[in-house]
């Protein structure tokens, strides 16, 4: 097992990485929680099929209460935030209980934003179940979606803990394994030009990933989300150069219907218009063309879907957090860990959209 410690100005805690870790979180509530009331676990749907039963197992004796909500970016609405909370006050939860977010970064993005605002806040724990989420369950950003944007309704709230078991990303299907590693890429082009070269030389499969490069690729993840996290928990400085190809990414999603192309693959399309904008604005040198060659390689589209409109994903744009009057800032890169945040002229927006 490999423990990372996450400390950011309002919480210390500690992130455990390994095959069958969330067997510990029995005693790590025993240790930490002892006067404990009730436990809630929030899970969605699919993984409710293929985990809930061994997670509950663990936890009989604490007679848990379980919420499922539905899979994917549908379990974050305003209905099924609103059917937690309700589950939550239903069923008796208060300022002693603790909630459970077993599932991808859409169900941690919701039991986190359940734990942050039942009863002004009560502790949580993440245990992903996707490679996605080794990058949502770490850094505090819990949200749900609104139809006019993605995760604009939300909180900073940080969790206990995080129990990261590699066992169970094993039933991952292929989308969510591209999904996920997106954003592993995505930690090294902003922060380890070192990882970046390890990946490209090493990764060529997705599908045929070892449990030994799944784990160094997660657990460099996680370092440098920790590393930009520490430092601007609130994300009023260096943390937003975590959304590289995000700004771009999150209008393809919201265009396409969430849950209709994954997080992962949009934030790809994303990266490399990023990266595009880059070597134009920012004199990056960077062999883009072998990037582009080997994300194809690993199974991503490269290329906006046809029939979305670039007036439409420049509207959605302007709406991005980290957007200020209406003005689309794009996180460009210099060189390969040295990111920056520009601001993007609206007529270079549509041309370069045009052109890509």
């Amino acid at each position: 097992m490999e423990t990372i410690h996450i400390q950011t100005e309002s919480k210390k805690y500690n992130v455990f990485v390994g095959d069958g870790v969330s067997s510990e979180i029995d005693s790590f509530l025993a240790a930490h929680f002892p006067k404990l009331t009730k436990v809630l676990i929030i899970t969605d749907e699919n993984v409710a099929k293929l985990h809930l039963d061994q997670l509950l197992g663990q936890l009989q004796h604490r007679k848990p209460i379980v919420f499922t909500a539905p899979g994917g970016e549908k379990a974050k609405t305003f209905d099924v935030y609103y059917q937690a909370l309700s589950s939550a006050l239903e069923n008796r939860l208060d300022r002693k209980s603790l909630i459970l977010a077993i599932g991808g970064g859409a169900v941690g993005d919701l039991a986190g934003f359940v734990a942050a605002s039942f009863m002004r806040g009560i502790p949580f724990i993440q245990i992903p179940t996707t490679i996605l989420a080794h990058d949502s369950a770490v850094g505090g950003k819990v949200a749900i979606n609104h139809p006019l944007g993605k995760n604009m309704i939300g909180a900073f709230y940080q969790p206990e803990a995080v129990f990261y078991d590699l066992g169970l990303l094993q039933t991952l299907p292929e989308a969510e394994i591209r999904s996920g590693f997106a954003e592993v890429i995505k930690h090294a082009l902003i922060h380890d030009p070192a990882f970046y070269d390890w990946l490209l030389s090493n990764i060529d499969d997705l599908n045929g990933l070892t449990m030994k490069q799944l784990s160094y690729s997660l657990i460099k993840g996680i370092q440098v989300k920790n590393h930009f996290v520490s430092q601007d928990e609130k994300e009023t400085g260096i943390r937003a150069y975590l959304n590289f190809g995000h700004t771009l990414g999150h209008a393809i999603e919201a265009e396409m219907g969430y849950g209709n192309f994954t997080h992962g693959e949009a934030v790809m399309i994303g990266m490399i218009f990023a990266l595009k904008l880059s070597e134009e604005l920012t004199g990056l040198s960077f062999n883009i063309e072998r990037f582009i060659s080997w994300v194809q390689k690993l199974g991503y589209q490269t290329r906006i879907p046809m029939h979305i409109s670039n007036d439409q994903l420049l509207q959605k744009m302007k709406q991005d957090k980290k957007s200020v009057g209406e003005t689309v800032r794009f996180v460009l890169l210099e060189e390969i860990g040295r990111p920056n945040l520009r601001e993007i002229d609206d007529s270079l927006i549509i041309d370069r959209l045009q052109k890509f």
